[in-house]
């Protein structure tokens, strides 16, 4: 384990480097939303649009990968959902709790480390992965509180969860990379060589953006915060381990890529999703710091477990 957590620590550094810029304000709350921005919407844009256009549709999708994944991802947001409504949370908020439990830095941790420490081959698993995230969670989400709130789903709610998607730059770049790469085009060099130079900037702008963006996140309800900490970081690796081995097999190295992806702490983009709906951002705030903390020695432990 000691190796990998030599490899990992890199990117937890980076990290630890954008908390401490912000920490000390030497980056002002607006400076950490910009960069989150840039990173968004163009340097890991560029790096999903640069992996898709040279994928197969067949190299990404994989029915065992997809049916592991949701098996296990479904898996933990059920019993998040399960304990938020035993200790009498409405529906809201076990949906954001739930969300918390299942949804891991997919886009800004996962896709620049795992490629670096698994390989470029990681990359298709990782796609789907975000993908399934991106499309089934979120938009679930999306329903359930749109729903108890309204008290029915109407037209305008699925119209909101189809503009949302259309919007994502993730889901975009994605689709638009695929479209390249089954149309057959080869992309000229020097737009390779631009959305390689841009895209590099993914890996250390958004460790960077990670860290700076948690030096704002508060620390309250830090029962509940270890709990859902603990969902994302030991039970969702557990499950997507039981599908991936044992439920859909899949291969040694799939497995090892899906259950290092499940093993990511909370994804940045429940807070935001938390504080747009106004949801218990404070739950969710303290559930990325400490799940983000905890993280720097559970991804190590689980990715020496499965690919040693």
């Amino acid at each position: 384990m000691l190796a990998v957590f030599l490899k990992v620590l890199p990117f937890f550094a980076l990290i630890g480097l954008g908390y401490g810029a912000a920490r000390i304000r030497f980056f002002s709350e607006q400076s950490v939303a910009a960069i989150t921005r840039f990173v968004f919407y163009f340097a890991l844009s560029a790096m999903l649009f640069r992996f898709s256009a040279t994928l197969s549709i067949s190299e990404i999708f994989d029915p065992r990968v997809t049916s592991a994944y949701l098996f296990g991802t479904a898996a933990v947001y059920a019993v998040a959902t399960v304990i938020g409504f035993i200790r009498r949370q409405d529906v809201q908020t076990t949906a954001i709790e739930a969300q918390c439990a299942a949804i891991g830095n997919t886009g800004f941790l996962g896709v620049p480390m795992l490629a670096v420490l698994l390989g470029q081959a990681a990359v298709g698993p990782i796609i789907l992965m975000l993908s399934i995230d991106l499309i089934v969670f979120s938009t679930l989400l999306v329903i359930l509180v749109t729903g108890s709130r309204e008290g029915r789903l109407t037209p305008a709610t699925l119209k909101r969860v189809g503009l949302g998607l259309v919007q994502n730059p993730m889901i975009v770049s994605i689709a638009a990379g695929l479209c390249v790469s089954a149309s057959g085009l080869t992309l000229p060099a020097p737009v390779t060589e631009f959305l390689t130079i841009l895209g590099n900037a993914a890996t250390p702008g958004a460790l960077f953006a990670i860290g700076a963006s948690l030096a704002s996140k508060s620390a309250e309800r830090l029962a509940v915060a270890g709990w859902l900490s603990f969902c994302k970081l030991v039970l969702h690796p557990g499950f997507v381990a039981l599908g991936a081995f044992l439920l859909f097999p899949v291969t040694a190295y799939q497995a090892a890529v899906m259950v290092s992806a499940a093993a990511l702490p909370v994804a940045g983009n429940v807070f935001i999703l938390a504080q747009h709906y106004g949801i218990a951002p404070q739950r969710v705030s303290a559930a990325i710091l400490v799940s983000t903390t905890a993280s720097i020695l559970t991804v190590s432990a689980v990715i020496a477990w499965v690919h040693p």
